[in-house]
């Protein structure tokens, strides 16, 4: 039984879409579908996900883990190679978070240049 709505996207704030949709991007494969000053769009061809961001000109990044200024959102993204994915991820304007709770090292923190934090996930 399906419900009541189906998801659309998945909204960022940011303050400059253009960009942070190019981010996503080259991060995923998935191509700017619409860019504007104010919204932008990527989208996977394939099927109906997507990613939008939205101008925000006061946007105040989180500080994960900090309480005071929790995440707003992330994303758990899967990879075949965690240290080649670390690398390009870096290459295209992430940064690694300090902060890395996972003891296996199945995953890794990172925040994107808007400051949201995202993580690679070994597949």
């Amino acid at each position: 039984m399906g419900g009541i709505a189906q998801l659309r996207s998945i909204v960022f704030d940011c303050p400059d879409p253009k960009a942070l949709a190019g981010f996503y991007a080259d991060l995923l494969g998935w191509p700017v579908t619409f860019a504007e000053d104010d919204w932008a769009v990527v989208a996977d061809s394939g099927s109906s996900s997507r990613l939008a961001f939205q101008l925000a000109p006061d946007h105040v990044p989180p500080v994960w883990p900090d309480p005071e200024r929790p995440q707003q959102i992330h994303l758990d993204l899967t990879v075949g190679d965690l240290d080649a994915a670390e690398a390009e991820a870096i290459k295209i304007g992430a940064v690694k978070h300090e902060h890395q709770p996972s003891e296996k090292d199945s995953f890794r923190v990172f925040l994107d240049p808007a400051g949201h934090p995202f993580c690679l996930c070994r597949d």
